[in-house]
């Protein structure tokens, strides 16, 4: 297969120093790594690692996660063929290994841009990938299916009808695993009679610290076990097991992995064994050859099967260890000694930073609403940090929590918290939010219980792409009866939105916030309160409601800056009034009629799918109304998947930047496709300065 392409199709090749990779730059795809003797194996892990880190310090990306990986990548594609065996990753962040031995290595200097690698499984890029994949809890349950359609095609493998059948590995982290999802996965997985592998890839990390008690079941099981006790559970589990005799050798040959192998309830009460899957492990997820003798056992075992394999995230990078939270998916980044000389270990590292992130204004603003509303409670599900809840739960850890890769759980805990007279936030990504829509459905909205969502991420992500695209919140939302949804366009506007939810009790309510740097635009102006339905206008000079102008624009959330940086440049070229929606739900009526009423053409924007969304909410309101909507352009993320690059360069691709701005006001009012270059420098010339 020809895999040195991206999801354009285009050839590429390595910008690495080939003389730094040879083996790396020398493999084309698995075929040739299983060519490779085993005793090299660990020589291209480490090319592997090195390339991964050196790419990742340059542009950022996921970075312990697949440190961590890096042999179990290159045993599983030493045993198996995965183009024509199924292999499924869950959450996909660690897949980086893995491309790189599917022959990608010439896509890794443009990491997580359109024109090279994306940071997740990609199916545009290579055959091997085989579902975009972003989300925990997934894989198991896609490899029970495609397991299930393998032997309806009579293509599944089967020792005795059809040894050269395929078979299905699915890789789960030990923080995936406790998602509701995957339990199911694991259900179904269960009664299937045929080859299915599980390697659970435990290394005690998730995003986070694993939160929960099936974490505290793999700790226990950690520090437990004897050496004798596992000795003689291998001795009973071989004598069950196809190949045994095999595998006894291979244990004999490793030593300690001996202890490694356990079977049915004498394990903490064989917690996978009641799912139906035989289970081993924990083996070294870093010894290639250990990993090999076993992934060989398991290739031709007939029957479900999970394989615990214990990794080390960050693994090989001595700062990325000690911090596999802040290394887990980092901005770009430098190492240095305290002398400034470039090395890789023992040393200070330094992360660079454009600015003051939401998550960073939400985790101080969430202090202060704590501080002083002793009411009020905090979530997240898995990612504190990512979110901004490491603060509170550091300080309130009694009303703060952390729930686990767990949406639907937190969800119904927030109920549950909001019915016994509390105040709770839940901090999630705007794209896991759909994780637990059904909950904030059920348990939520048709209680009519005030829980108060904080979403991260919505709207375009950058680098992560289409699987973390925060582009449907608001049409989710604005379906339950008595939602209040908001956004800021700032630091200011952000916390007064969180004042406004903390005392808003008629049901749901969200604020959504992009994956960007706060605006300083508006910082020395006074932010009024945030009142339901209320718009709130950025250019005084077209607020009243006899101001004469040529478009108005409803923004939602953060376009309204650039809205704002578009109408200064086409100030004297068209009159432009610039509105805040501040509400997607409900919208501000008032104004909607008033400018339809007076004939004013209504550009929404939004960073939100153009279906469903604010710009719909505002032509919806008119129509109920009983007014002309014809004047009204609605802007907003298309109708298509926009694929992973900068947030910066995904904006402009859907013209929510200012050049594209400029076109669609000029669309919205009327005029030309765009002012000329003439009247917009008259424009500037003639301005007076302004705030």
């Amino acid at each position: 297969m020809s895999n040195t392409r991206n999801a354009a199709g285009q050839i590429l090749t390595p910008a690495f120093d080939a003389s730094s990779y040879p083996l790396l730059t020398a493999l084309k795809g698995p075929a040739d790594l299983r060519k490779m003797p085993i005793e090299q194996l660990p020589a291209l892990a480490a090319e592997i690692r090195r390339a991964i880190y050196d790419q990742v310090s340059k542009v950022g990306g996921h970075l312990a996660p697949n440190l961590g990986v890096v042999e179990l990548s290159i045993a599983l594609h030493y045993v198996f063929d995965f183009g024509h065996d199924r292999l499924l990753f869950d959450v996909g962040h660690q897949c980086y290994p893995h491309k790189l031995l599917t022959g990608r290595f010439g896509l890794l200097e443009n990491l997580r841009t359109r024109q090279g690698m994306a940071g997740f499984p990609e199916p545009a890029e290579s055959p091997y990938d085989l579902f975009r994949v972003g989300h925990a809890g997934t894989a198991i349950s896609t490899a029970v299916g495609m397991a299930r359609g393998d032997s309806l095609n009579k293509e599944g493998f089967d020792p005795a009808a059809k040894p050269d059948g395929r078979r299905v590995v699915a890789v789960i982290g030990d923080a995936s695993i406790v998602n509701g999802v995957a339990m199911e996965g694991l259900n179904g997985a269960g009664v299937l009679k045929r080859q299915f592998l599980v390697v659970l890839n435990d290394n005690g990390m998730s995003i986070s610290k694993p939160q929960g008690a099936m974490a505290t079941y793999f700790d226990r099981f950690r520090l437990s076990q004897s050496y004798g006790q596992f000795k003689k559970q291998a001795k009973e589990a071989l004598k069950k097991v196809p190949g045994g005799s095999v595998l006894k050798e291979a244990y004999h040959a490793a030593g300690e992995a001996a202890k490694s192998w356990f079977h049915t309830d004498k394990i903490e009460g064989g917690w996978f064994e009641h799912f139906g899957l035989v289970t081993v492990g924990p083996i070294d997820g870093h010894d290639i050859p250990t990993l090999i003798e076993f992934l060989r056992e398991a290739r031709d075992f007939d029957k479900p099967m999970v394989l615990h394999v214990k990794t080390v995230k960050g693994k090989g990078y001595e700062f990325a260890e000690k911090d596999t939270t802040r290394f887990h998916s980092p901005a770009a980044f430098t190492v240095t000694n305290p002398d400034g000389e470039m090395v890789k270990e023992g040393c200070r590292v330094e992360i660079k930073s454009e600015g003051r992130s939401f998550t960073a204004a939400i985790g101080d603003i969430m202090l202060e609403t704590m501080d002083k509303d002793l009411r009020v409670v905090c979530a997240t599900a898995a990612m504190p940090d990512g979110t901004g809840i490491a603060k509170p739960l550091a300080k309130f850890p009694d009303r703060s929590f952390d729930t686990g890769i767990c949406e639907s759980h937190a969800m119904d805990m927030m109920a549950g918290l909001a019915k016994t007279g509390w105040k709770p936030f839940f901090a999630v990504y705007s794209t896991f939010l759909q994780r637990a829509f059904d909950q904030a459905f059920q348990e939520v909205s048709l209680q009519g219980l005030a829980v108060r969502l904080l979403l991260d991420r919505a709207g375009l992500v950058g680098g992560d792409g289409a699987v973390h695209h925060g582009f449907c919140d608001i049409a989710l939302l604005r379906t339950l009866p008595n939602a209040a949804l908001l956004a800021p366009i700032d630091e200011p506007s952000l916390k007064a939105s969180v004042e406004f939810m903390r005392n808003y009790d008629g049901g749901l309510s969200a604020v959504r916030y992009p994956r960007d740097v706060v605006s300083t635009r508006f910082a020395d102006a006074a932010c009024p309160p945030f009142e339901l339905g209320k718009a709130r206008c950025l250019t005084p000079e077209f607020a009243g409601d006899d101001a004469e102008m040529d478009v108005a624009i409803l923004a939602f959330g953060t376009p309204a800056i650039t809205a704002v940086e578009a109408a200064e440049k086409l100030h004297g070229v068209v009159r432009i009034g610039v509105w805040d929606a501040r509400f997607a739900k409900p919208v501000d009526t008032a104004l909607i009629a008033s400018l339809v009423r007076r004939g004013i053409p209504i550009l929404t924007l939004e960073d939100h799918s153009i279906i469903g969304g604010f710009g719909s909410a505002v032509v919806e309101a008119a129509a109920e109304m009983g007014l002309e909507n014809a004047k009204i352009t609605r802007h907003g993320l298309p109708d298509s998947w926009i694929l992973q690059d900068s947030r910066a360069k995904q904006l402009a691709e859907v013209e929510l930047d200012v050049p594209g701005l400029i076109r669609w006001i000029s669309k919205a009012a009327g005029g030309p496709t765009e002012p000329s270059g003439e009247q917009i420098r008259a424009a500037r010339a003639s301005r007076a300065p302004r705030r």
